[in-house]
């Protein structure tokens, strides 16, 4: 079972490379069990998609 640390390292490493299949589950698996990590992914891709908008010109 990775640690919050470990599955937050992750998160972060998955923006810039495709995990492997091993790390892609228990990232899975952690986040299905722990709500602050949960919470933090999803976090990450309100973020993701308001920076996506303002590098396009979407937000005025």
């Amino acid at each position: 079972m990775l640690s919050c640390r470990q599955a937050t390292e992750l998160m972060s490493q998955e923006q810039d490379r495709r995990l492997g299949l091993a790390e892609r589950l228990g990232l899975r698996l952690h986040v299905l069990i722990c709500t602050g990590c949960n919470n933090y992914r999803r976090q990450m891709a309100v973020l993701r998609a308001a920076c996506r908008r303002f590098g396009s010109g979407g937000i005025p």
